[in-house]
């Protein structure tokens, strides 16, 4: 054999080697975690309570508690992180520690503005390839189905957000509060979590926001949409029954539903 067919031999023995060590895309984005990140930083001050609102019981439970049981039950979910305000972190995890939660893994703190636990966690799962999916832990009553849509939809976009039509007719107003806009209320749509993330690009997002002095941040698909124009977010239906707990009287509505 010839050096030249010598080596073009040894090429093709090496492209089969390379060819049978890739995965097809769809194994590696099976590979990618479902980060669930549950963010339960607020202090309930609408609420009118004495302690957080994550830390109050329904049905049973403490809010908190109900969050992180509907991302156990979720089979996409491969592990949980709550990110507490620094003041309550301690007595949330007596609470949640009461119970086996073989998903939860870290606990982190957060800041004064809500995106500082977003923040916390981008910094957590820095280089990791993942895919984070945001919650507000107030929201206890969340669905297997919504979650699973989330997880489902981050195989094919970077970024997924979860709305309800709105049903009532909005206005928008100036500074004095006079109407200059009616809005057709068919393309509005109301927010709801979890919201879903590529973590890299949500990380790119924030980069963005940071060099930004009038940046103010609302929620994630908010700051992606500003500052990261080029993303397609996807869209899941949310549900009715996915209320976040704000005022007193969400508290008896929450009940029937965690009861149902």
């Amino acid at each position: 054999m010839s050096v030249e067919s010598g080596n073009f031999a040894l090429n093709i023995q090496r492209t089969r080697l390379l060819h049978a060590c890739q995965l097809p895309s769809s194994r590696i984005l099976e590979m990618r975690k479902n980060i669930a990140v549950l963010l339960a930083g607020g202090v309930g001050s609408r609420l009118g309570a004495d302690r957080p609102k994550q830390l109050l019981t329904l049905a049973g439970k403490t809010v908190l508690e109900h969050s992180i049981a509907a991302f156990e039950a979720c089979a996409e979910i491969d592990e949980i992180t709550i990110v507490a305000n620094a003041q309550w972190l301690d007595e949330m995890r007596r609470v949640v520690e009461r119970n086996p939660h073989p998903k939860l893994r870290h606990w982190f703190t957060g800041g004064a503005e809500r995106y500082d636990s977003s923040l916390a966690a981008l910094r957590a799962y820095e280089g990791a390839d993942v895919d984070l999916i945001f919650h507000d832990a107030v929201r206890p009553a969340v669905s297997l189905r919504i979650i699973s849509e989330v997880c489902q939809a981050l195989q094919t976009h970077a970024a997924v957000n979860v709305v309800l039509p709105t049903t009532d007719t909005m206005i928008e107003v100036d500074e004095q509060g006079r109407t200059i806009a009616v809005p057709d209320r068919s393309r509005l749509r109301r927010v709801q979590t979890p919201q879903g993330f590529h973590a890299d690009t949500l990380r790119e997002a924030y980069r963005r926001a940071m060099l930004d002095p009038d940046f103010r941040g609302t929620d994630d698909c908010g700051v992606v949409f500003r500052y990261a124009p080029e993303v397609d977010i996807a869209l899941v239906r949310g549900e009715e029954t996915n209320l976040k707990l704000t005022y007193p009287e969400d508290l008896i509505v929450l009940e029937q539903y965690l009861n149902q």
